[in-house]
């Protein structure tokens, strides 16, 4: 898909031209027990070749598995579950980010093969759980809160600076996308909630900027956010899940965009009933980008702006069920670069 892309990027970090004009993505974890089979997977059924995650493979990639597997004081049982010893795991302990270990052979599968297929220079993008998330599944596990907040954005950062450049290593010419993935900021605005929102959106935005010159940077989230928290972390790219909920955050989209970022829109579900074709998700999308315009948010940027994902990861499917939700999100991607949105969305058709 040739793109005509943002220039968008904040000061220092690797522009997001690359990613844009309905390209099609995934979101990060694939059904496939076969590592090589699922990097072929994402090298083919996505415009942007997205690294997976297997944790049907092993509970090793489970997301919160594979940020802890570095730490010290930390134990794994069956089934992905895992216990600390506070003593052995205090703030600013040693990390280490063990890239040949069974957590990351998704990612070794996909560098192997996009060394083969001479991906080289094509857009990339991977995910990694957020500091957030990840803090509350250690404060959950029996941690006081200030330390599993610390050692969680401790670990993000040195994890994701590793895996940005072994990507770079790979792929030297390949522009990098890593999104952090923040599923607990569906909670972030609870009363209860363990850490204030303006500390959890210093720990995101210090955890993006990890990655230094490696990789445009972005935050996930596949449930109902608050956007404006999100955006505040300051994300070049937000992946969020396509609904009407988002027109009111119209204000806060439309100069996001105009600074030159970029939506991911989670158009195909991940779970429930699913249609054979394409138009119903196109319809979905074309209703909630007129809605969006008709609030004053430019409808060529919007166009030229705008990745189109599924809600979530795919790894709770069968493999043939996530081969047809990728056809279908790059199916309404295409339809996204090739109309002429502009006008259409203008007009409110």
């Amino acid at each position: 898909m040739t793109l005509d892309a943002p220039t968008g990027g904040g000061a220092g970090s690797p522009s997001v031209a690359r990613f844009g004009n309905g390209q099609s993505m995934g979101i990060g974890s694939l059904p496939h027990r076969d590592a090589e089979a699922a990097a072929a997977f994402a090298l083919a059924e996505f415009d942007v070749a997205t690294i997976p995650t297997l944790p049907a493979r092993s509970p090793a990639e489970g997301m919160i598995a594979q940020a802890i597997g570095g730490l010290p004081g930390v134990s794994f049982g069956q089934y992905g579950s895992f216990a600390i010893d506070p003593i052995g795991l205090v703030a600013d302990a040693a990390i280490t980010t063990d890239l040949g270990a069974d957590a990351f052979v998704a990612l070794r599968a996909f560098l192997d093969l996009a060394r083969k297929v001479h991906l080289d220079g094509d857009p990339v993008k991977w995910q990694f759980v957020g500091p957030v998330t990840l803090g509350v599944a250690l404060q959950r596990a029996g941690l006081r809160t200030a330390e599993a907040f610390d050692i969680a954005a401790d670990a993000v950062r040195h994890h994701v600076s590793q895996i940005a450049a072994a990507v770079a290593d790979a792929l030297p010419n390949s522009p990098q996308l890593m999104m952090l993935d923040e599923p607990r900021l569906i909670e972030l605005m609870e009363p209860e909630f363990p850490i204030p929102p303006d500390v959890a959106v210093d720990r995101i935005s210090t955890a993006m900027a990890a990655v230094g010159p490696h990789a445009a940077v972005g935050v996930h989230c596949c449930g109902d956010a608050d956007i404006a928290t999100m955006l505040e972390a300051g994300p070049q790219v937000i992946s969020v899940p396509l609904s009407e909920r988002l027109v009111d955050y119209a204000g806060y989209i439309g100069r996001f965009i105009e600074s030159g970022g970029v939506v991911a829109w989670g158009v195909l579900p991940s779970s429930g009933p699913m249609t054979i074709k394409p138009d119903r998700y196109w319809r979905a999308v074309s209703d909630v980008w007129c809605m969006l315009v008709e609030r004053g948010v430019d409808a060529g940027a919007l166009r030229r702006q705008s990745l189109i994902t599924p809600e979530c990861g795919l790894s709770q499917h069968q493999v043939s069920t996530a081969r047809r939700v990728a056809r279908l999100t790059a199916e309404v991607g295409q339809r996204v670069h090739e109309q002429a949105l502009s006008t259409r969305l203008a007009l409110g058709a």
